[in-house]
């Protein structure tokens, strides 16, 4: 008896092990020339997979299957014995050319005429307003949404690395992916619980986070706003969907027809629904498209399940493969609802198939809909700072309650693991190197150093510049900020210092009252639009990577006292008061100003007080963070700007009275696979008596670099104005021209082309006032100028070249420059 048992439980198990199917493999034809977009599907099933642009595949299924059916436009279908379970490195041979009226089909290009997926395809069109929650007035779910990240493709090479000397524990728990084959190693886990509410009258959805819990690497919220900008949310049904701040063109797009390929490959009940499979591959490579196949409804036309895989030849960094999996459950006999969602990312340096890297890992799962139950208005009105800490601190018996799935095994071991790994000095060494990269700071408990990349500079006047600082940080979070600093310059052998605090009275409308005083050298005229930021950005000390001479540097002293209240998510309102007194750094520079009416005593400083107030309406904006200072996260998002100063002469020894009017408004606009615009407009004038000092000098860029709203082939003080209007267009195609041209194509440059202009006046008695020496200089001729780049070279790289389109004959300035940019884009 107790060997029958024996025996029986060893088949229970054996049966678990071996009841599944592994495939990897390449299919070619009979010249060994890659086939890609094959169709690879286990006979019998609905399970399958489309070859890459280089014939490779990989499929798996829990289920044991003993023949694969290989089909591909143009050549016999295939069956493929599967001789075990486990088949890797298969070679698919695909021989027998069909001919169809006399015309031979080699590269599976399907037609646009007489295509029985395209009749579907135009139904689905027809039919998508009246799919999923878009039917319903109203709607109301529950959501789930648990992100994981794991390092991939580890072999022994990779487990004896000396990195991982003292930390060899953290392998017990590799794994195989289902979907590339490849082991992989979980090192974090993110999960959430949210109640989801949407009104399609008035087009607004809230999400309300329930609970979240992540395995101890870094700040809940935190975490939750990096992974909302990492994965956002997408309808398939859009005709562009956006993935990593790049817009796909979807399957279902109504113009997917002119970059994709369809093939209606079966029919089939699932669920007891009558449904058709269309396959869809692109037409050519380097766009941003999917592979992949739909299951969609023969009455409804409602999608069913979608499989999508982002083509490797993408255009798109970091990241070698993108998969998607949605799954639609009928309610009410035709309603079709997405109830699970899964995306997986796999970022790497190198799109080479050995290459290691890191997959990123979202699963969204949503139930318990309801329809038509209506809210007030007020109630989708969003929070402007509205954190409950209690969010993140539910227990485990909670989870296990709630959680709409189980954890495996190697979800529930990332909790058990970090809690290891943050024990081990190693890894915190290794963890407070990537902070200091991320940050720019160095911690040290409750103060940061830094940040470390202002530690020197040069410039002409100070020559070789020492800076050190750094802020009080106690969190994410805090309610208040004390930061700071102090440079040396080599040359002038002079200390210059910045001190500003910040101080969060009220969180739930944002009311911060902030102050500071700074005393430094300057570049004036580097931005039109000012800041009563008092640690701001100072363009002085990067004249290493510049050229031509420039001493027009300003010792400038400024304090500065504001407070501002955000009543609306993304609006604020600022008011403030400050002071300041600018003084020229240089000898070969000039700030004199004529005092009295007969033009004869001058004066070299400037000692001005001003009130201001400003208002900032920066809609779609995205944030990190509930303290005194929060994090943008990445994303496009317009900005208006409206600033009205106020210069009161004899307010603490004041010279000036003036009233300055400003206006900054930027639009990014997609355009779907064509790319991005960003249009940039500045208005501003100052009506009153000024000197150079008060003056709008239109902003020029002397530097190697691109200085955003900055002209690229102005000098520093070219022209001047107090009265100015400028416009910038820039476009970057995001190498949608370029994958068109065959031997460009493998490179993955992006084109960008830009133009920029600007109208300026200055009035009569403001040229009185001038004695600097230097002749004022307006372009009451709009000066323009325009640009060409590329960009993504070795994915860091973007340089372009800048041209004049008029003030061409002046000396000392530049016709032509060619300016660099470095950054880590998608």
């Amino acid at each position: 008896m107790f060997q029958k048992i024996t025996c029986l439980l060893l088949f229970c198990i054996s049966s678990l092990l071996f009841s599944q199917t592994k495939i990897s493999g390449i299919v070619v034809d009979k010249k060994n020339k890659p086939i890609s977009y094959a169709s690879l599907v286990f006979k019998g099933s609905n399970e399958g997979t489309l070859s890459d642009e280089n014939g490779k595949f990989y499929l798996e299924s829990k289920n044991t299957y003993t023949v694969l059916k290989v089909a591909f436009a143009g050549y016999t279908t295939k069956d493929v014995a599967l001789s075990k379970s486990v088949n890797y490195n298969l070679k698919v041979i695909m021989d027998g050319e069909i001919v169809l009226k006399d015309v031979v089909i080699y590269k599976g290009k399907t037609s646009k005429k007489n295509n029985p997926a395209l009749v579907i395809l135009r139904k689905i069109w027809e039919r998508k307003r009246k799919n999923g929650l878009r039917i319903f007035d109203q709607y109301q779910y529950e959501k789930y949404e648990k992100i994981e990240f794991d390092l991939n493709t580890i072999d022994s090479a990779f487990m004896k690395s000396k990195v991982f000397k003292g930390m060899e524990f953290i392998f017990n728990k590799l794994d195989t992916s289902k979907v590339t084959g490849k082991t992989y190693l979980p090192i974090f886990i993110n999960e959430s619980l949210y109640d989801v509410y949407g009104d399609n009258k008035i087009n607004k959805e809230k999400s309300i986070l329930k609970a979240n819990k992540n395995s101890g690497l870094g700040n809940g919220e935190g975490v939750n706003n990096f992974m909302k900008d990492l994965y956002n949310d997408y309808n398939i049904y859009n005709n562009h969907l956006t993935f990593f701040d790049k817009s796909f063109t979807s399957p279902l797009s109504t113009t997917g027809i002119d970059v994709y390929n369809y093939v209606l490959r079966d029919s089939s009940y699932i669920d007891n629904k009558w449904c058709y499979n269309i396959e869809f591959y692109p037409r050519r490579k380097n766009e941003l498209t999917f592979k992949g196949d739909f299951w969609v409804n023969d009455t409804t036309f409602a999608i069913k399940t979608i499989n999508m895989a982002v083509s490797k030849s993408a255009n798109i960094n970091w990241i070698k493969d993108i998969f998607i999996e949605q799954e639609f459950e009928v309610q009410n006999d035709s309603v079709f609802l997405l109830t699970r969602d899964y995306i997986m990312s796999d970022f790497s340096f190198s799109k080479k198939e050995e290459s290691k890297g890191v997959y990123g890992k979202r699963t969204t799962l949503a139930r318990n809909h309801k329809f038509n139950e209506p809210k007030p208005d007020k109630f989708y009105r969003e929070e402007v700072n509205f954190l409950d800490n209690s969010v993140f601190k539910k227990d485990n018996d909670y989870w296990e309650k709630n959680r709409f799935e189980k954890l495996n095994k190697d979800e529930v071991g990332v909790y058990k693991m970090i809690d290891t790994l943050k024990k081990v000095p190693k890894f915190k060494q290794m963890y407070n190197l990537v902070s200091i990269l991320g940050s720019g700071y160095i911690n040290y408990d409750w103060f940061d150093y830094g940040p470390i990349l202002s530690t020197v500079g040069y410039n002409e006047v100070e020559g070789f510049r020492l800076r050190v600082g750094g802020r009080t940080y106690f969190g994410h979070n805090d309610k208040w900020r004390v930061q700071g600093y102090t440079a040396y310059g080599f040359t002038d052998n002079k200390i210059k210092y910045g001190i500003s605090g910040k101080w969060m009275l009220e969180p739930k409308n944002r009311v911060i009252i902030s102050g500071g005083n700074r005393r430094d050298v300057e570049q004036i005229g580097a931005s039109l639009m000012g800041s009563n930021d008092v640690l701001g950005r100072s363009f002085a000390s990067s004249s290493l990577f510049s050229f031509g001479a420039n001493g027009k540097l300003t010792n400038v002293n400024f304090s500065n006292l504001s407070i501002e209240i955000e009543p609306i998510k993304n609006l604020i309102f600022e008011s403030s008061i400050s002071h300041k007194i600018l003084e020229s750094a240089s000898p070969s520079f000039s700030l004199d100003y004529f005092t009295d009416d007969t033009y004869t005593t001058t004066q070299s400083s400037v000692t001005q007080s001003e009130i201001g107030f400003q208002i900032e309406y920066t809609p779609n904006k995205k944030t990190s963070g509930y303290g005194v200072e929060r994090s943008i996260v990445d994303s496009p998002y317009s900005r208006v700007f409206f600033n009205f100063s106020q210069g009161i002469k004899g307010l603490f020894n004041s010279d000036f009275d003036y009233s300055k009017v400003q206006l900054f408004y930027k639009q990014p606009i997609l355009i779907g696979p064509l790319g991005r615009t960003n249009l940039t407009l500045e208005l501003g004038q100052t009506f009153g008596k000024i000197p150079l000092g008060l003056m709008s000098i239109i902003p020029g860029n002397q530097t190697l670099f691109m200085i955003k709203n900055t002209f690229n082939n102005l000098n520093f003080y070219e022209f001047v104005s107090d009265r100015y209007a400028t416009l910038q267009w820039d476009h970057n195609f995001q190498g949608r021209l370029l994958s068109r041209i065959p031997f460009m194509r493998d490179l993955n440059w992006r084109e960008i082309i830009g133009i920029k202009a600007v109208y300026g006046e200055i009035s009569n008695e403001n040229k009185l006032l001038n004695a600097t020496g230097l002749i004022y200089k307006a372009p009451t001729n709009p000066y323009w100028e325009y640009s060409f780049g590329i960009g993504n070279i070795f994915k860091v790289l973007r340089i372009d070249a800048n041209f004049r389109g008029n003030y061409r004959n002046i000396p000392e300035t530049n016709n032509f420059t060619i300016k660099a940019q470095i950054g880590f884009y998608f």
